[in-house]
């Protein structure tokens, strides 16, 4: 809705944020090259236009030879990109929590495909991984499922995240909207959460909220029917937020 878009416009400026639009993005060369890729499935890029993998890249900050992990990356679709991106210098984790084993299979395809060499699968805590040694801790549409797992703790999960970056290193939060004022009611029912509980538990963990982007949102979406529904899916109102861990 309008209204949503205009608090988290004004909460950036206030905060001293860059609110970053769509058309604002500049794509380099290494994401562009990944997206137009021709081992990228072709399901994989029906699915660009609505959800602009060159620009939410971009906005990211990949690089060639980072060191990426791909949290809970269901099928792969970002995961493919990222392995391009980054190059033969770069290397792509895919991560699923302990027991996610049956949402192991697509990772464990790709990381065997020679097209995408770069790219490892682990069944491992965030906490299991090497401290400072990542670049990018990247969950897109996940952050709302952390908050069905029982004893779900998505605070200490994000303090887990905190250590396995780098000084500088990026935490990239990409979830489907829920209402202002509707916290975590949504997570299960709907799979959506609102924005500001995520960036209350992320900012609490340590990370600084560097920026915010418009990019996928949708003020047509009403944010009352589950995100799998016809009528939305695929197109839901969704917030794009950058952590940095400080330098």
């Amino acid at each position: 809705m309008l209204r949503h878009s205009m608090i988290a416009s004004s909460l950036a400026l206030v905060a001293g944020l860059s609110a970053l639009p769509a058309f604002a993005a500049s794509v380099p060369a290494n994401i562009t090259a990944a997206v137009a890729d021709a081992s990228r499935p072709a399901q994989d890029k029906a699915r660009d236009a609505d959800r602009k993998p060159a620009e939410s890249l971009a906005f990211a900050g990949v690089k060639e030879g980072d060191q990426v992990v791909d949290f809970l990356p269901g099928t792969g679709y970002f995961t493919r990109i990222f392995s391009k991106a980054v190059g033969p210098k770069g290397h792509v984790l895919a991560l699923l929590p302990p027991g996610a084993d049956k949402f192991a299979a697509a990772a464990k395809a790709i990381a065997a495909d020679k097209n995408y060499s770069n790219v490892a699968e682990a069944e491992k805590k965030v906490s299991e991984l090497p401290a400072g040694s990542v670049d990018l801790f990247w969950t897109a549409q996940n952050y709302h499922d952390l908050k069905n797992l029982p004893n779900a703790d998505t605070v200490a999960f994000d303090k887990a995240v905190f250590g396995i970056l780098k000084p500088g290193g990026v935490y990239l939060v990409i979830d489907h909207s829920a209402p202002a004022g509707s916290g975590v009611s949504d997570t299960n029912t709907l799979h959506r959460i609102e924005q500001k509980v995520v960036v209350d538990e992320v900012t609490s963990a340590g990370f600084k909220l560097e920026a915010t982007s418009d990019l996928l949102k949708n003020p047509n979406d009403p944010m009352t029917a589950k995100v799998f529904d016809p009528s939305i899916r695929g197109k839901t109102d969704q917030f794009v937020l950058k952590f940095r861990k400080p330098s």
